[in-house]
């Protein structure tokens, strides 16, 4: 890992990040007020599993792996830099502290002689200086993902990697002929909420872990996701790509389920991360009976974990198929509108520090636009929408994707259309919503 300066991408052309689920990754960060232990940065990040992991400054050394003369084998990715920071002295911010520091690593090498292949992978949530050197006022925090690769011919390669899936058109072969380094996060010094957005979390850790060992300078122990002196198996991938993998030209196609893992875990107290994603209901009649569901949608830490519909009796667990925090559940029940669930979250059983979590998720129906049609010839826009709510079905309104009203949907139904002249010029989008809270957006089809 290295300081957030441009990175060309040498002759490589980076194609374009396959399109995968909306992943949940860092779920929060310190909120301050931030000290000069920490060279004031945030003292934590949670991921939205749970788990808090400290900017790892701690010399603490690994038990499993002996250091080397002048090359310690510590628990966190500490980078001496002469002139700057001399890991042999204790930290002083900002006379002896890193220049670049982090909550978390992940890397990971695939070589391959016979095939022309060598690869290097990293994902880091990093603290580093708008200035490159220490300097107060100049703290600025980034989630990064970096992938290397010297390859042997030109062609299409395919990197799949625990947050995501990249394809690179490769014009020509060589060393690092794939050079990517993607960070986002970087803002203003002392802003330290964009890296919540990357594309880093949850946290990987090992499987063997979590390691303790025991801070030299406190004496205190010191709990940690992974050894970055091993290279071991790792879970934590929200897509269940806990590796990577390089396909190419020629039948190229070799993996890594290995892993060197740093992160210090916290004892700050944290509530459990629980992030709403939908809650909607359908009705509709069948033989003369109303036949209703509610559809509840979250995401919460993976089991042990457990998340509960509280708002109705008795309570509704929520299921999570595939240990990536993604839970479902559905009630019977008819709705009375309006209505506010309540969803609680408990991971005490993973982090016993962990405390519940309870959040209100209104309910409406499920809105969708099944046309959405510009004539240029006449300049007429239609709209056709259906609610899920079909025994009373609720009034809806259209509006052009920037908020300008387009008018109301006309029907008896549940499927409603409203046909409009909308000129000189058709909107890129419209938005129809529903007097239910149910809302959709499309964006519209020009016809000749």
């Amino acid at each position: 890992m290295h300081r957030p300066k441009p990175h060309p991408l040498a002759v490589a052309v980076f194609a374009g990040l396959l399109q995968l689920p909306a992943q949940a990754a860092l779920f929060a960060v310190d909120t301050g007020p931030y000290t000069l232990p920490t060279g004031k940065f945030p003292a934590w990040y949670q991921d939205s599993h749970g788990r808090t992991l400290d900017l790892c400054l701690s010399k603490a050394v690994s038990s499993r792996v002996a250091g080397a003369p002048g090359a310690p084998s510590y628990m966190c990715t500490l980078l001496p830099t002469p002139g700057v920071f001399d890991d042999t002295q204790p930290l002083n911010f900002p006379s002896n502290f890193p220049d670049e520091a982090f909550w978390f690593t992940a890397d990971a090498a695939i070589t391959n002689a016979a095939q022309g292949i060598d690869l290097g992978y990293g994902a880091a949530v990093e603290a580093a200086f708008s200035s490159d050197e220490p300097k107060d006022g100049d703290q600025i925090s980034f989630a990064r993902v970096r992938i290397r690769v010297d390859v042997p011919t030109a062609g299409t390669y395919v990197v799949t990697h625990p947050y995501g899936v990249e394809v690179f058109d490769v014009p020509a072969a060589g060393r690092r002929a794939i050079n990517m380094t993607r960070d986002i996060g970087i803002g203003a010094p002392g802003d330290f909420v964009g890296a919540l957005k990357g594309d880093v979390g949850p946290f990987l850790r090992s499987v063997n872990g979590p390691y303790t060992e025991i801070n030299p300078s406190t004496g205190a122990s010191e709990r940690f996701v992974g050894d970055p002196n091993l290279e071991e198996a790792v879970t934590g991938s929200p897509f269940k790509t806990n590796f990577v993998r390089i396909e190419g030209p020629g039948g190229i196609d070799l993996r890594t389920e290995l892993f060197a893992v740093s992160g210090k875990l916290s004892t700050v107290n944290r509530p459990t991360p629980l992030i709403p994603l939908r809650s909607t209901y359908s009705r509709r009649s069948e033989a003369g009976n109303v036949r209703a569901q509610q559809d509840v949608f979250v995401n919460a830490p993976p089991p042990p974990a457990s998340v509960t519909l509280t708002s109705q009796s008795p309570a509704l667990a929520l299921s999570e198929a595939d240990n990536t925090g993604a839970w479902y559940a559905q009630s019977a029940l008819d709705p009375t509108l309006p209505l506010t669930l309540q969803v609680s979250a408990d991971n005490s059983l993973a982090i016993p520090t962990s405390a519940p979590t309870t959040l209100p998720m209104p309910l409406t129906d499920l809105v969708v636009i099944s046309r959405a049609e510009y004539s240029l010839a006449s300049g007429q826009l239609t709209v056709v929408a259906s609610s899920s709510d079909e025994t009373a079905p609720p009034a809806m309104t259209a509006a052009t994707g920037n908020g300008t009203p387009l008018g109301s949907l006309s029907g008896s139904g549940a499927v409603k259309t409203l046909s409009i002249g909308q000129t000189p010029i058709p909107p890129a989008t419209v938005r129809v919503t529903s007097a239910n809270g149910g809302t959709d957006s499309e964006e519209v089809v020009l016809m000749p």
